[in-house]
């Protein structure tokens, strides 16, 4: 699903025009973006937590030239669903697969 059909499922179960859907949305992207960056994580009860996760050093390989390359440490954003919602999709969900077959 891409955000285009998002913002068109969510105007058409509530009635809001796409416009303002689309605004929310976007909305709800750059405060959860914002918390990230500020190093606080945001969490939504039911559904999961967006964190910030710090990666630790580790030596990597650039394979073009051969050589060890030193990857410092470094912090990236991630998502950790909820239990719940983990459960919901064991017991429910069915594996989402592009068109192609491959997941």
């Amino acid at each position: 699903m891409r955000k285009a059909d998002m913002v068109a499922k969510i105007a058409d179960k509530t009635g809001i025009p796409k416009v303002d859907v689309l605004v929310t949305l976007e909305t709800f992207f750059k405060e959860v973006k914002n918390s990230l960056e500020e190093g606080e994580a945001v969490f939504i009860r039911g559904f999961g937590s967006f964190i910030v996760k710090k990666r630790a050093a580790k030596i990597g390989r650039n394979i073009k030239k051969n050589v060890a390359v030193e990857i410092p440490e470094h912090l990236i954003p991630a998502f950790k669903p909820a239990k719940e919602f983990v459960h919901n999709i064991k017991e429910n969900g069915k594996a989402a697969t592009s068109e192609d077959g491959s997941i």
